[in-house]
């Protein structure tokens, strides 16, 4: 593509495709570019897994999202967003990766991917961060047994299962996993679970207090081997024999490509991407994040319900630039 475009969004999840709903209705002309399939991170969510939100809150541009349920499930939002991308007729490309932006004047970006070069006026980064999963730093944990990802509880039936974490991911795998045979224990770094959608904390709760699921609090693994794990407890180290080790300790954004193109990262833990919150454009003139990249390790503060309006407030920040 030689055309000069107005916008190119990287990421074709829904605030993604929210960013192209807004470019269309303003008539600027964009190309979506995502690595993966249409909203690659739901798409890799657990099978059975069901959002917070409910569906109104997972709208864009306007188009209804119904569910026969209370709350939507994967299947659900992975139909809406099929729909959604159909009806407003976006311009996308899948599975192609950009692998670089770069000025190539003082008014138009050249974007790299791994099939060809684009050059756009306007660039959104609407990237996420489900590809990149926070490490536990142990010795072992390259060995295959050792998984950051889930998806079929089936896998692990008659195993003897390690759960590492405390949050809605990890109260889903032992839940899930107990349910379908397996032989499950969670390691909690901290003295109680975390946030936990309130129609399962109870359900986890009431299976560790009755031994179903074991539980040790305070503890931290030390070591992974093929067939043991050892971790560490206030009593001391145990060692439990094991088949799979489920690292639920969360994900980040991709630092390295930030940084590579430009954008500044806050020098605290949370390495927040520079923006401006009313517009947000980052220290690159007319260069835009979107969605919860802009949360950079705090990745439980944007989500699709309250991200969804970046699309708007880029758009409009973009038209108003052009006036001046």
């Amino acid at each position: 593509m030689n055309t000069l475009l107005d916008i190119l969004i990287v990421g074709g999840g829904p605030i993604g495709l929210a960013c192209g709903l807004e470019a269309k209705k303003a008539g600027l002309s964009y190309l979506i570019v995502e690595k993966g399939t249409l909203t690659n991170s739901l798409f890799n969510y657990p099978l059975n897994m069901t959002f917070f939100s409910t569906a109104d809150r997972l709208e864009i541009g306007g188009l209804p999202f119904t569910s026969i349920h209370a709350k939507p499930n994967r299947s659900e939002a992975l139909e809406y967003y099929r729909r959604v991308a159909d009806a407003g007729q976006l311009n996308i490309r899948l599975f192609e990766e950009v692998t670089g932006i770069a000025a190539a004047s003082e008014e138009v970006y050249a974007i790299s991917t791994n099939k060809k070069e684009y050059r756009a006026r306007h660039v959104i980064i609407a990237t996420g961060f489900y590809d990149i999963p926070n490490l536990l730093g142990v010795k072992g944990e390259e060995l295959p047994k050792v998984r950051h990802y889930y998806y079929d509880p089936h896998y692990y039936y008659k195993q003897k299962v390690l759960v590492v974490g405390a949050n809605n991911s990890s109260a889903d795998v032992a839940l899930e996993t107990w349910r379908k045979g397996a032989d499950v224990t969670m390691v909690v770094r901290e003295t109680e679970l975390g946030r936990i959608k309130y129609w399962t904390k109870p359900d986890l709760e009431n299976r560790i207090a009755e031994g179903c699921i074991k539980a040790y609090f305070q503890s931290t693994i030390k070591e992974i081997r093929p067939d043991e794990v050892d971790i560490q407890t206030p009593d001391g180290i145990i060692t439990l024999k094991n088949d799979y080790v489920m690292a639920m300790t969360g994900y980040q954004p991709n630092f390295a490509f930030l940084e590579k193109i430009g954008i500044r990262l806050s020098d605290d833990l949370y390495r927040h991407p520079f923006h401006d919150p009313e517009t947000m454009e980052t220290n690159l003139p007319r260069l835009y994040l979107a969605g919860v990249v802009c949360g950079g390790m705090e990745t439980h503060v944007w989500f699709i319900e309250n991200s969804r309006e970046h699309a708007r407030k880029i758009i409009r920040h973009m038209v108003e630039q052009e006036k001046v």
